[in-house]
């Protein structure tokens, strides 16, 4: 007879760690329909996964992901066999925590991810504090080029400063099949494109207007003041939303503010804003009004008499309407010429290529032609500056300029480029107050993360969260209201 070993009633209510044991045959006999069942699920997922990515290289993880679910040749969970209950509650939130970690990877890589606005750039079609949720999705998610990274941190791990990826390996770019590629109009999240490199305590500007403004050896030699420059991955760099206004292959022209793609002018956005200069009678701008037109505090610019605001057509109608407002004149070049000519100046230096004088300012720019996959564009000492940095930064190329003016691409003259990459030109609605294409140039294709569906909240910093401080009207709002 066998013999029966007796437990007390506390023994048998203890959770006990049966691991797998036996052969492959036995180990299978074992394993419960529920699991035979969530193994089926994530299974088909993975396959579906793999057809996507296009490499079938990746169905040899297949046999671990079976060995998770029912085998278990590894003893994924020994730790719950461990006697000491606080290491053993302490180990199951370690099991849960990898188990999400490793799912938000995935969903924020290939479906979508929440996204801020820190900025004023898009208003009033996005607004300050808006959080969005981009959808990965629509132009085809791109798989990571630099694939050790913690999944909740774009660069920098909050707290600790330091950087949040590992450098390498790096991938070649790759991009999954999408829905539909970007339209004139779409707004759209990419990876700043002169974020490359970085002056760590100051980021803004950009380290090229750094460069233009104060001088390469003063960025690079004082670190007190500008921190250590670094260089950042494509994917790792910061995340900017703008609208994309300009397509592969098309001529862009600005004239006063209006956009002319191939010569003939767009529509404007609905929100679109532009700088005004107010004056009034001496009756001050309340702080009812400003709420009522939606101007924040940050923009809220004048002495009671004259102001400096950002106003959209419909803003500038309300203010037209009143009856102690004398003029509302906008800030064009023109203004600028007779007012504030220094600025004028910076302005076409500022405007890309930075530090070439082409004349162009942000209300008045172009024609320039934005490169196209497969296209060629002929060379000289003229056009070079507009596209020496897709040459050389974005698609990895050596480019020099002999004193005799012979440009040379990976050690050959030449005297034309064909481009391996499409690119994009990106603007915000907030014409006057936007840091843009305008300053930094083309967004390449391996840049784009997604587009925005939807306002998942929004806060108003000006006012107190019970206070008004919830934009309650913006939540599920479309972020794309002008598509």
């Amino acid at each position: 007879m066998a013999d029966v070993t007796k437990t007390s009633d506390k023994d048998a209510n203890k959770l006990e760690y049966n691991p797998q044991t036996g052969s492959l045959r036995e180990r299978l006999a074992r394993v419960k329909g529920t699991r035979w069942a969530r193994f089926g699920i994530v299974a088909a997922i993975y396959v579906g996964w793999t057809v996507w990515m296009g490499n079938p290289w990746l169905l040899l993880a297949l046999p671990l992901l079976a060995d998770i679910y029912l085998t278990q040749f590894i003893p994924w969970t020994a730790w719950k066999g461990i006697k000491n209950g606080a290491l053993r509650t302490v180990m199951s939130w370690v099991d849960a925590i990898v188990y999400a970690l490793v799912l938000v990877y995935f969903l924020f890589l290939f479906v979508g991810q929440n996204y801020q606005i820190p900025s004023s750039s898009l208003e009033k079609t996005l607004l300050t504090g808006d959080f969005l949720w981009v959808n990965k999705v629509v132009y085809g998610p791109r798989v990571p080029q630099t694939p050790l990274h913690f999944p909740l941190a774009q660069n920098t791990l909050p707290l600790l400063g330091c950087k949040s990826y590992i450098d390498n390996p790096q991938l070649p770019y790759h991009r999954l099949k999408g829905l539909r590629s970007i339209e004139s109009g779409d707004i759209v999240v990419f990876n700043f494109p002169a974020g490359d490199t970085v002056a760590l305590k100051v980021q803004n500007p950009d380290y090229y207007t750094l460069v233009m403004d104060k001088g390469r050896e003063a960025v690079w030699s004082n670190k007190a003041v500008y921190g250590d420059v670094i260089y950042r991955p494509v994917d790792r760099r910061e995340n900017y939303v703008k609208r994309c206004v300009g397509l592969p292959g098309q001529w862009l022209q600005i004239v006063n503010g209006v956009i002319h793609i191939d010569g003939k002018p767009q529509a404007q956005p609905e929100n679109v804003q532009f700088r005004y200069v107010v004056m009034t009678d001496g009756t001050p701008i309340s702080n009812e009004l400003f709420d009522q037109l939606g101007i924040s505090q940050d923009d809220r610019i004048g002495n009671g008499q004259v102001y400096e605001l950002l106003l959209t057509a419909t803003m500038k109608q309300t203010l037209e309407s009143l009856p102690w407002v004398q003029q509302v004149v906008r800030e064009d070049d023109e203004f600028l010429r007779l007012n504030n000519e220094a600025f004028l100046n910076y302005d076409h230096l500022a405007t890309y290529p930075v530090g070439h004088n082409y004349g162009w300012t942000h209300q008045n720019y172009g024609p320039l032609w934005i490169p196209k996959k497969g296209m060629t564009v002929m060379l000289n000492q003229e056009n070079l500056p507009k596209y020496e940095r897709c040459i050389r930064n974005y698609e990895g190329n050596t480019l020099e300029v002999r004193p005799d003016g012979t440009i040379l691409i990976n050690g050959q003259a030449t005297d034309r480029y064909t481009f391996k990459m499409d690119y994009y030109w990106m603007m915000g609605d907030n014409r006057d107050n936007s840091l843009d294409s305008r300053y930094w140039g083309f967004v390449p294709e391996d840049h784009i993360v997604g587009t925005p569906m939807v306002v998942l909240i929004s806060f108003d910093k000006d006012h107190p969260l019970l206070g008004g401080g919830i934009r309650w009207n913006r939540i599920f709002h479309d972020a794309n209201p002008d598509k």
